[in-house]
């Protein structure tokens, strides 16, 4: 069980996530639940950071159309990418399915 503090930051951190783009929600949102606890304490902070800034400028980071000034954000945007990725895997099994039907 998480401490109190832990807790409270999460619910901070989860309400941050929510953006005004669905698109953001879901990525942001899919990161914090799957990828931030494994970040270290310098890579937490940039997220919190990351979090600040503009709807729009995030998009346009997160679909490849910029890149961020601030260096520390790249990596977390490539991180924030790969976590909403589907896994290779559960694409061949739907791909599987999807064609099991097909004859």
């Amino acid at each position: 069980m998480l401490p109190a503090e832990a807790v409270v930051e999460l619910k901070k951190l989860r309400w941050a996530c929510r953006r005004g783009m669905r698109e953001l929600d879901i990525w942001l949102g899919t990161f914090l639940e799957t990828r931030y606890d494994a970040l270290t304490d310098t890579e937490k902070t940039a997220f919190v950071r990351l979090l600040g800034c503009q709807d729009q400028e995030l998009f346009d980071w997160l679909m490849g159309k910029a890149q961020p000034v601030e260096h520390e954000f790249h990596a977390l945007i490539s991180a924030i990418q790969a976590a909403s990725r589907p896994v290779p895997d559960a694409i061949a099994t739907g791909a599987a399915l999807v064609n099991r039907g097909k004859h």
